[in-house]
């Protein structure tokens, strides 16, 4: 299910002014506007209901009627992810409890991510990296772990890929960049200024740059040249990055998913070739003395002492 404030956001910059109109009381106003008729949308949009129904159907939807229905669920599955991030671990919550919130936040946000993908945009990323000649991934903290679990699937498939540990060494990395590689960042918050100067070097260096970022207006997001959208619901012990980690990983899993797709037997043979195998658990068999129970053994120790005098 495409996200509805994403198709809006991504078809703005290409929008006639009429239809730009009505794209940005939709984004100011997304609650107000689902309960508006679409005279009344077009009358505070100072547009027409024609401009409405064409902008609708350049979005993929058969008319208004449907385009409201979608934005109506999305904000309601929105709604509920707000109602959820409120239900934070507190210090009487026993360890079930924990256990039920921790997996629920997680699931709210594996669902929530997978409403907020655009399969278009999944498409051209997948053929970006399936045609690119080299993967280079950024990140850092959580997110670098993620960007390391990339690496090594990608690696599998024998795609050239790399990943340095340190900022400095991820930048030189970006301005070495050219436009036969693809670079995926991956920052939940699209803030972090150490990746915003990578995406930057990247782009200068002509190199189309994949982001893994939450559904935000955020530096990142709006240089890269595609956003594959998280949705997270994180607890007060944020530290571990969770649910954020969880819908990232997720996004990692499709895109190689779909890319080992693509050359599917290939991908197969590589599978099976790049297979660690792990060694087989080697038995140390030690020899004994006969067990003449324990009073023996102290007497034969014994009786060799007084030999030896």
């Amino acid at each position: 299910m495409k996200s509805v404030l994403v198709l809006l956001k991504e078809y703005q910059n290409q929008a006639s002014s009429a239809e730009r109109a009505v794209i940005r009381y939709l984004l100011e106003n997304p609650q107000q506007s689902v309960s508006l008729s679409i005279h009344k949308l077009a009358a505070v949009s100072f547009s027409s209901p024609s401009t409405v129904i064409r902008l609708c159907r350049k979005l993929g939807f058969d008319g208004y009627k449907e385009f409201r229905s979608s934005m109506i669920y999305e904000l309601a599955v929105r709604r509920q992810s707000a109602t959820e991030e409120r239900k934070e671990i507190t210090k009487s919550d026993s360890i079930e409890d924990i256990v039920d919130k921790i997996t629920y936040k997680n699931i709210i946000s594996l669902e929530n991510t997978k409403n907020l993908m655009d399969i278009n945009t999944l498409k051209q990323c997948v053929k970006l990296i399936c045609n690119c000649k080299t993967i280079c991934l950024f990140g850092i903290g959580s997110s670098l772990v993620v960007a390391k679990d990339a690496h090594l699937k990608f690696l599998r498939l024998n795609k050239p890929c790399f990943i340095n540990d340190d900022w400095h060494s991820q930048l030189l990395q970006a301005r070495n960049m050219s436009a036969n590689d693809v670079g995926i960042v991956i920052s939940y918050s699209g803030q972090t200024v150490e990746m915003i100067e990578c995406v930057r070097a990247m782009r200068a260096a002509g190199a189309p740059v994949i982001a893994i970022t939450r559904y935000d207006s955020s530096p990142i997001a709006e240089l890269a040249d595609h956003n594959l959208y998280v949705a997270a619901n994180e607890s007060i012990f944020r530290s571990g990055a969770m649910s954020s980690r969880i819908s990232q990983l997720n996004v990692v899993d499709i895109l190689y998913t779909a890319f080992a797709n693509c050359e599917y037997d290939y991908c197969l043979e590589q599978l099976s070739k790049t297979h660690i195998q792990k060694p087989k658990t080697t038995r140390f068999v030690i020899d004994l003395p006969q067990n003449k129970g324990d009073d023996a053994d102290v007497g034969s120790d014994q009786d060799d002492d007084r030999n030896q005098k």
